[in-house]
This record gives C-alpha cells, sequence and structure tokens, in this order.
C-alpha cells in the first residue's frame, strides 16, 4: 500500500472513514495505535518515521473499533506533545483531528499525525534509535545508527532547494496525473506539502523537479539514464568498441518518462533465446526475465545519488547479460553481499514515495528480494552486485543455476566464487579470486576445490604448485 491509500481513506464519507482506516494495512507509511498508548511508547513511532521516509500515524483505533480522542482531551494534549517531551531532537510533525462516527452513531474523533522525512537522525529521550522497515519501529544498534547518520549526509539531497524556483515552473499535465492517480482532492500545493516536495518558504525540493519540471536535465544534466547495447560479450575499446550503431541513446525527462523511455528501449533491444513454453513448443524470451531488469533499472533510476553531478545511470545489454551501473554507493544499511536478508532504506524518500504513489517499483529491498525470486524462477544465477567507490553495478547474467542437490553439497557461499569467476570473463589465479572476494586464502582454495570435485570449476596448470595456473567455469 502507498500513503495515497491513506489519504483516500481520510477523504470518505465520515460514516466509512473509520472503518476504511481499520482495513488498510500497516507498512512503511502508516500506523495505527490507541489513544491509550503512552506518550514515550508513541515517541518511538515518531523517530522511526522521521529517520525512514516520512508517514502517517492515526491515534484513536483499536483492533478495528472507533476509541476516538474526544474524551481523552488531556492525553492527547500529552501525545501532541510526545515529540518535544521525548525525541531528540524533537520530531517535526503536523497534528491534527478527523472526524469519524463510532458504532453507536455518535460523532468522535482521530489525532493524525503527519511525519516528514528528517534531514537529521533522531532518538528517543532514552537514547534508542528507531527506523521504520516494513511495519515495523525497528530498533537500531550502535552500527547500524552510526551507518544511519552517515548516510544521512546524501538521503536528505532529494529535499533540497531548488533556488528560484516555484511551483508554476512544472507541468501541469504531469502534477495532473500524479494527482489523479493519487485519488487526491486537494490542491495542487497541498499535494506537494504532503510529499515534502516543497521548502518551508515555498520553494521546489530537487525531488519535485526531478518528478514534475518539463525538463529537469536543464538545471539537472546528470539526471539522466544512457542505455546500450554491445553486439559482442566485452565492451572492446578503440575500433574494437563494440556498441551497435545506432543503439547508444540518452533518455531524458521526468524520473517516470525516463524509467518508462528506458524500460521499452530494453525490451526492443534485449536478446532472447528458445525455450520450452507450457504448451510444448519452443518460443523466444528475452535472456533475463523482464521484471528482474525493470526493477533494477527503477531501483537505479529512484535511489541514485543525484548529489553526484559528474555521472549518470548507464543500462548496458549484451548478448549474456544486462548490467546496470548507478551513481552513489548502497547506503550503510544495505548489505549487497546478503541479497536474501537485505534491509529497506532509501536513499531519496520523496521521489521513492511518489513513484510508490504511482505504482513504480517495488522499493529498495523489497524489489532486490523480488529480482533474486524472478532469476531464480527462471533457472539462473542470483543479481551480482559490484560496488566501486562511487557507484553500485547490477549484473544480471543468462548463466544457469547450480542445481539445488548440488548446492547442497557445497561450503556456503560458493556460488559467491562462479560469480567471481563469471565477473572477471577471463579464467583467474587463486589468487586473484582470493582478492576479488577478500576471502583468506585457504577458504577460497576450498570453495575451489569443492565446486572442481562437482565438476562446475576447471583447473588449468602444470603441476599443484604451478604459480601461472588458473580456474575458470567449466559447466556455463
Amino acid at each position: 500500500m502507498s500513503e495515497n491509500e491513506v489519504d483516500v481513506a481520510l477523504g470518505a464519507p465520515i460514516e466509512e472513514r473509520a472503518t476504511r482506516l481499520a482495513e488498510l494495512p500497516e507498512d512503511q507509511w502508516f500506523d495505527r495505535k490507541s489513544v491509550r498508548i503512552d506518550p514515550k511508547t508513541l515517541a518511538k513511532a515518531l523517530v522511526a518515521f522521521a529517520n525512514a521516509e516520512g508517514g502517517t500515524i492515526v491515534i484513536g483505533l483499536n483492533d478495528g473499533e472507533v476509541e476516538g480522542v474526544k474524551r481523552h482531551a488531556s492525553h492527547v494534549n500529552a501525545l501532541r506533545q510526545a515529540s518535544i517531551d521525548f525525541t531528540v531532537p524533537p520530531v517535526r510533525m503536523h497534528a491534527d483531528q478527523v472526524g469519524v462516527r463510532r458504532a453507536d452513531g455518535s460523532t468522535d474523533a482521530l489525532l493524525l499525525l503527519r511525519i516528514p522525512p528528517s534531514e537529521g537522525v533522531h532518538e528517543t529521550h532514552t537514547g534508542d534509535c528507531y527506523l521504520r522497515i516494513g511495519d515495523e519501529s525497528r530498533k537500531l544498534t550502535q552500527t547500524l545508527r552510526t551507518q544511519l547518520e552517515y548516510d544521512r549526509g546524501v538521503s536528505v539531497y532529494d529535499g533540497t532547494r531548488v533556488a528560484g524556483s516555484i511551483q508554476q515552473d512544472l507541468d501541469q499535465a504531469a502534477l495532473s496525473a500524479y494527482r489523479q492517480a493519487a485519488r487526491a482532492q486537494s490542491t495542487y500545493q497541498r499535494l506537494l506539502q504532503a510529499r515534502s516536495l516543497l521548502t518551508r518558504e515555498g520553494e521546489l525540493t530537487v525531488a519535485a523537479w526531478l518528478l514534475f519540471a518539463a525538463l529537469p536535465q536543464s538545471t539537472m544534466p546528470h539526471a539522466h539514464v544512457r542505455v546500450m547495447q554491445y553486439g559482442s560479450i566485452e565492451r572492446g575499446t578503440g575500433s574494437r568498441h563494440s556498441v551497435i550503431s545506432g543503439k547508444d541513446i540518452r533518455v531524458e525527462g521526468r524520473i517516470p518518462d525516463v524509467i518508462m523511455e528506458a524500460a521499452r528501449l530494453v525490451d526492443e533491444w534485449l536478446p532472447s533465446r528458445d525455450a520450452l513454453s507450457a504448451d510444448g513448443r519452443f518460443e523466444p524470451i528475452p535472456i533475463v526475465p523482464r521484471d528482474a531488469w525493470l526493477e533494477g533499472i527503477v531501483n537505479a533510476v529512484v535511489h541514485r545519488a543525484y548529489s553526484i553531478v559528474g555521472d549518470h545511470v548507464r543500462v548496458e545489454i549484451f548478448p549474456n547479460r544486462i548490467e546496470i551501473e548507478s551513481p552513489g554507493r548502497f547506503p550503510g544499511l544495505v548489505d549487497p553481499k546478503n541479497l536474501d536478508g537485505i534491509s529497506r532504506y532509501a536513499r531519496n524518500p520523496r521521489i521513492a514515495r511518489v513513484c510508490a504513489d504511482l505504482s513504480i517499483g517495488r522499493e529498495l529491498g523489497e524489489g532486490i528480494r523480488r529480482m533474486v525470486d524472478e532469476m531464480r524462477l527462471a533457472g539462473l544465477t542470483d543479481p551480482v552486485f559490484t560496488q566501486t567507490q562511487a557507484s553500485v553495478k547490477l549484473t544480471l547474467a543468462a548463466d544457469a543455476r547450480i542445481p539445488a542437490a548440488v548446492a547442497d553439497r557445497l561450503p556456503r557461499n560458493a556460488e559467491s566464487v562462479l560469480n567471481a569467476l563469471r565477473r572477471s570473463r577471463r579464467p583467474l589465479g587463486t589468487g586473484e579470486v582470493q582478492e576479488a572476494l577478500g576471502w583468506a586464502r585457504p577458504t577460497v582454495v576450498r570453495h575451489l576445490r569443492a565446486l572442481r570435485d562437482e565438476g562446475l570449476v576447471a583447473w588449468r596448470g602444470q603441476s599443484e604448485k604451478d604459480p601461472r595456473a588458473t580456474w575458470e567455469i567449466a559447466f556455463d
């Protein structure tokens, strides 16, 4: 569910409002609390939302029933003060009340708290730090808190102002389409304010500009996607550069349009292979599942570091793989080596929320897990993420996955060794594998020998002590 579902429920007739709010699932942007909640406990949720992407808390609903807040005036005042009394620094929020009907037909009200994403890191008065992840307000360890503080230096860039910009600079047709998608009844200004797309002074944020300006690249030329197709599995250099003529296109425009156009080009250019269909006939299918590479493009565009002005997103299509590179390293809360347990974290929370309203992508974390699932369902190897000093590269390769029975016999993380050999596109010595993985030499040797015993890698050398001996993939 996206934040616009909450707005739709709040805009329902008073007789339906409580029921609709009670039926909404709690998620990244929405939570329900009993009116009896202690202000100190409420502070944990306020901190979690502020440290993540912001959100809405509705107070006065409990187990689907309307408790209301009218009979709890003094306690409601304490809840309104929770951010001042129990969060450090105080979480910025907007409090309001909305009318509802109780089961007996009488009129009551709910307390509505809107929390925007914060520019800094907040904690409770006891020194605990929380982050909203899915439907949980998760307490962070000291290590994760330190990483959050580090990441906050770049994560708020989409909330900085575009100097001299005003709402009238935005494309009115794009705003109208967004308001319709969000099913909002408010003015454009109220809608932009609700998504933290305007500064307190009324100027546009970077997020608003990238999402709704007629041509964002007029002031941010780096905010584009370059799509290329190669005729060889290697890029080549100089006269041997293998980009196909006419297949190197720079895609510009608003973020939603850039994603759609880049996806159209990949749909058109991605090679296919013949595969047996359900009806017993061979049919051409893309070498990489569409849902996998589309999530990769969405994540690259939505979560790239727009503060890095000298680089852009690249989508490179090869005969045997697709590579997507995006400026900015993974945030510290994300471990690219642990794809199944990756944490959700949005570098650009305002952009992420609007794209969720527009049903674009599944967000960082969920989107990555979806890529993994799609590749595994297609019988292909897991996505591989490689970090440089200033970027992340995703590789989706059309390489067959190890059979489950074989994988069970191998040491844990053996597939990382195979991925290192695949990425190199050439045989590697033991030391080179060790350097690529950052593992101890005995661990690398043990994994390589296990893979060799299963016939997955081949050793090429004159003797056991041959310094020029290499390892290579034996089954792709």
